[in-house]
């Protein structure tokens, strides 16, 4: 899973010592290294991303760590990593 969510978290296990009157939220973001690495070698080069909702193809032109830039045509798609089956290079 790749998205950002609030967790409440004492202060104790954020090593800040005594625990005040209830607790402090802390934003926590999930990344998936190994497809993150996958979409910023692709940068510049096409392919083919299988997504939970379907098959998209076209230009990577940009990787961040919780979405790929694809561009297909005239259009750009910004794809969430945690939608992704998988990736597989195309030739153009």
């Amino acid at each position: 899973m790749n998205y950002m969510y609030r967790q409440d978290m004492p202060q104790q296990m954020m090593g800040m010592g005594k625990v005040a009157a209830g607790s402090q939220n802390v934003p926590v973001m999930v990344v998936e290294p190994y497809v993150y690495q996958a979409a910023t070698s692709l940068v510049g080069k096409y392919a083919v991303i299988e997504t939970t909702r379907g098959s998209i193809s076209g230009e990577v032109i940009d990787a961040k760590p919780d979405h790929i830039a694809l561009k297909q045509r005239d259009s750009i798609f910004f794809v969430r990593l945690c939608e992704i089956v998988w990736i597989m290079p195309d030739i153009q």
